[in-house]
């Protein structure tokens, strides 16, 4: 009855509220890269390390907090977390738009990753909730389309904002969107209510967790340029292996546990299932990490081959990539709407198989390929990632109960963050092994085509659910 009350005014505009703060977080992970050159020559820094913390830090941070906070919008609710989240983005997008030196602006990038993990940990509970059961696909497709544009647009934009004005505008034109947002948010989000979850917040948990995390990940966005087998690389890698351990240790033993993997001592209601022992979540977790793993290669490569090969400029090469956006942007929510009639299960497999033969298609360009050659071979490897977004993120929250969906969107969030990292390593590590060049790229591509097949497999598994 819940389902068939909520009002389409409603639904549309919480959607309208999620898409604008998902876009502006997303957008910040990729509008940067093409600055950097510009920010470096600002600061009077060379390319290298330190100026490479300008994207790193705000992965990191990201990628360290995104479950922590997931479980705190289990306890206090998500408006709250929510809201904390648009004003945290926009006073760090004013702090990064007025940086006097290179490390203040680092640490701004940190403010800025504290409300872009706040926002991505909740803003699937939020649409999950606020669309019914049978429309949830659609409502995540919308989503998945809102993340792929704005992952996308983030290169032509950034390019654009640099060369028309100054390379603080790409932060700063975060300011009255992110205002907006924070006043609609207000008077339109309801307000939050408890949702039966009285346990206390694991931060041992979240502090190992966020520490193993960030060891990864600083180790992933650093190995490519100081090299897989540096002291530094190394180390972070051993750090995540041995945090990751007794995080795992301490979960299964903690009696309000940060994840749920099955503790002996947490109390239990009659039939509750521990959330990381169904096996529609944790397939749906595994498929989603793969997945990105093997698209985000597309992200990584292509602006290579435009730049290096074609020899394109960078507007020219953001614009050279708007059919993988626009192909997005068609495909999720079609698929999402399509899931919510036929189930989940067989067109995330297919969603795959397409991506695994866009890759493949991808990895035989040549210098001398022609437009059209480029333009479908991205539609076809979009329309596949789009295809298998939606209904595997409907899968993903929909096993989860509702007093976990803060939980079950931290861990797709984590997922795809950490996928898209261990995706630009991988392929980085690919493409060096076989020389650079356009046989470095085929050798990334058919990689990342291997990963999706792998995916597909891990889509099947899960089984079948009503």
């Amino acid at each position: 009855m819940a389902d068939a009350n909520r009002s389409e005014p409603g639904k549309y505009a919480m959607l309208a509220i999620v898409g604008l703060g998902v876009f502006m977080c997303t957008l910040d992970t990729s509008i940067v890269n093409v600055s950097l050159p510009a920010i470096a020559q600002h600061f009077g820094v060379a390319m290298g390390a330190s100026i490479e913390w300008v994207v790193i830090a705000y992965l990191v941070v990201i990628a360290s907090t995104l479950l922590a906070i997931g479980r705190l919008a289990d306890r206090i609710g998500q408006r709250p977390v929510w809201l904390c989240g648009l004003v945290a983005f926009t006073a760090g997008s004013a702090l990064c738009g007025a940086s006097p030196t290179l490390w203040a602006l680092i640490a701004a990038r940190g403010v800025q990753g504290i409300g872009g993990a706040m926002l991505m940990a909740v803003s699937p509970a939020m649409l999950t909730a606020a669309f019914p059961a049978s429309e949830r696909g659609r409502a995540l497709g919308l989503n998945a389309t809102i993340v792929g544009l704005g992952v996308s647009a983030g290169p032509a934009l950034g390019g654009m904002i640099t060369e028309a004005s100054s390379w603080r505008w790409i932060f700063l034109v975060n300011l009255p969107v992110g205002i907006a947002a924070v006043i609609a948010s207000a008077k339109v989000l309801p307000r939050s209510r408890r949702r039966g979850v009285r346990e206390a917040f694991d931060v041992a948990g979240a502090v190992l967790l966020g520490s193993a995390l960030a060891s990864l990940t600083i180790a992933l966005s650093v190995a490519n340029t100081a090299g897989w087998r540096s002291p530094s690389v190394i180390g972070l890698l051993c750090a995540f292996a041995a945090l990751a351990a007794v995080f795992a240790w301490r979960e299964l033993r903690a009696p309000a546990p940060l994840l749920d993997f099955g503790s002996s001592k947490r109390p239990r209601r009659a039939g509750e299932r521990p959330l990381f022992r169904d096996p529609v979540f944790v397939s749906s977790t595994v498929s989603l990490v793969l997945g990105f793993m093997a698209a985000f290669s597309i992200a990584f490569l292509l602006p290579f081959y435009f730049v290096e090969i074609r020899h394109f400029d960078q507007l020219h090469t953001g614009l050279a990539l708007t059919p993988y956006a626009v192909a997005i942007a068609v495909v999720a929510p079609l698929a999402g709407h399509v899931a919510d009639r036929i189930g989940t299960r067989l067109l995330a497999a297919l969603g795959m198989a397409a991506l695994a033969a866009g890759l493949v298609s991808l990895a035989f360009l040549t210098a001398d390929s022609s437009t059209f050659d480029v333009i479908w071979r991205q539609v076809l490897a979009a329309a596949g990632f789009a295809t298998f977004s939606a209904p595997n993120n409907s899968a993903l929250m929909g096993a989860a109960p509702r007093e976990r969906q803060g939980v079950a969107a931290g861990t797709m969030a984590t997922g795809r963050t950490t996928g898209q990292s261990i995706g630009v390593a991988v392929a980085g590590v690919a493409s060096a092994a076989a020389g650079g060049g356009l046989a470095g790229m085929r050798t990334a591509f058919l990689v990342a085509a291997a990963i999706a097949c792998v995916a597909v497999v891990t889509s099947l598994l899960r089984g079948r659910r009503a």
